[in-house]
């Protein structure tokens, strides 16, 4: 999934005068690219490999979803309070500890004995990237100048999108590759190797921005979010796969009054974690919820149309992430034609992302239950660029719109809850969507694939609902 560069910050910081020079801001540029790098493509990176995880491991299907689910949840859930932390304790402490505790986390993953051990380090890998993303974009925020921090944005938004499709594609020829015999474990270490290089240069060249020792911290609040978002996941999931227990119950409501437990914080607190005006703000509501339902869907829907080349189509894992790389086209393409549309059409590349988006899955339906298993690669070209297509057009005008109404002193903070919103649903989409995949799985690939598709074209579907609740006009995030 491709992330706006946006910044996390929940209050307004503290004003700093750009002090980097062109050297200094281009190599604090590289620190920040490295670090979202490791994280997109960690976002995405178990879509190609989880068939071999879960073989290699021995474990059975139900793992699958909680591989890519357990990262962007710890992520997400975070991410709006690693913002905060940042302003508390400085930017620049807040990023070294959040990339040594990535890189250990991802030492852990990759070393991981069990299935057990590999989910809870993934939930270590997302806990700090919670602390280690959003500092990047602050700290170029309060140090670069304004021509610098333009042209930094020109190179940083296009390579966002390239790394987080890299993932699947670096993940498949790593698998195959069987380096040092270690299957699909490089993956996870490789981050080491980066990581360490990041750290290296921001050790000498990451510029440091004052804290802003004002900055009060809502600790039961982000509790109550990241126990809310387990539960209710938890519950989904496991009564999706596994049948409606009185467990996965329990965990489904005790999710959901959690989470109707931290609205009502939010509503009360003197520090809130998301200003109550933004709350407020019907335009800005209405594209959390688009964004929720967006992401989530094509999430899953990436993670899906991987199995089925692997599972269905029998693809190697190397196979499987090259006919992937219509997907990053795609959304390489529609991330231009959404920057070229959005302040002159508004909410209406909105919709012209969505309907893109019917066109792709419909597509990629009629291929299935046309060609089935014999669907030829050319096939899968036509509907996989169009599915990109249709992400990058989405991505990009849905939170350009969603901002249309902010004022410009909210836009740190909001730009921060669609980035938590998209993480969060980037782990929701990818675990339900593809626990319906494997859930009707015992009934034929075909079949399984028809459900999941369905399912996808309602939730497009649903999205178009919210569409008029959108801001009419847009604003570009680099502005």
């Amino acid at each position: 999934m491709t992330d706006t560069p946006t910044s996390t910050e929940t209050t307004t910081a503290p004003t700093t005068t750009p002090t980097a020079s062109p050297r200094a801001a281009w190599l604090t540029l590289i620190v920040v690219m490295l670090a979202d790098a490791m994280d997109l493509m960690d976002a995405t990176i178990t879509n190609v490999a989880a068939p071999s995880i879960v073989q290699d491991l021995g474990v059975g299907d139900d793992v699958i979803p909680w591989l890519g689910a357990a990262y962007a949840l710890a992520l997400g859930s975070l991410l709006v309070l690693g913002g905060r932390l940042g302003d508390r304790f400085g930017q620049r402490r807040t990023f070294l500890v959040g990339l040594i505790g990535f890189m250990a986390g991802s030492a852990l993953a990759g070393l991981a004995p069990t299935a057990g051990a590999l989910i809870a380090a993934r939930v270590v890998q997302g806990t700090f990237g919670a602390l280690l993303i959003p500092q990047g974009m602050a700290i170029m925020a309060a140090t670069f100048s304004k021509p610098m921090l333009r042209t930094a944005f020109a190179v940083f938004a296009p390579m966002l999108g390239v790394f987080a499709v890299a993932g699947p594609i670096v993940g498949g020829l790593l698998i195959d590759a069987d380096l040092f015999g270690l299957a699909w474990r490089p993956i996870f270490l490789m981050n080491v190797v980066l990581g360490g290089i990041a750290l290296v240069l921001a050790l000498r060249h990451l510029p440091a921005v004052p804290p802003h020792r004002s900055v009060r911290i809502d600790a039961w609040g982000s509790a109550l979010l990241g126990t809310a978002l387990f539960g209710l996941l938890f519950g989904l999931l496991t009564g999706a796969s596994q049948g409606w227990g009185p467990v996965t119950i329990a965990s489904t409501l005790l999710g959901g009054a959690l989470l109707a437990a931290f609205a009502i914080r939010q509503v009360r607190t003197a520090d809130p974690l998301l200003p109550r005006q933004l709350l407020a703000n019907r335009g800005f509501t209405s594209g959390l919820v688009v964004g929720l339902c967006v992401f989530a869907g094509f999430s899953g829907l990436m993670y899906v149309i991987s199995l089925f080349f692997q599972l269905g189509l029998g693809y190697t894992p190397t196979q499987a992430s090259l006919n992937l790389i219509p997907l990053t086209i795609g959304i390489i393409a529609g991330s231009g034609i959404a920057n070229a549309l959005i302040l002159s059409l508004g909410r209406r590349v909105v919709l012209l992302g969505m309907l893109t988006t019917l066109l792709g899955a419909g597509v990629l339906l009629l291929i299935v239950l046309t060609a089935g298993l014999e669907a030829t690669w050319w096939q899968n070209l036509i509907a996989t660029s169009i599915i990109g297509t249709a992400a990058g057009i989405s991505f990009n005008s849905v939170f350009n719109t969603a901002l249309g109404n902010v004022q410009p002193e909210e836009a740190g903070s909001a730009s921060g809850s669609l980035s938590a919103i998209q993480q969060v649903a980037n782990g929701i989409g990818s675990a339900l969507v593809t626990t319906i995949f494997l859930g009707n799985l015992a009934a034929g690939t075909i079949p399984a694939m028809t459900v999941t598709l369905v399912v996808i074209l309602v939730m497009a579907a649903a999205c178009l609902l919210a569409l008029p609740l959108l801001p009419r006009t847009a604003v570009m995030l680099e502005d």
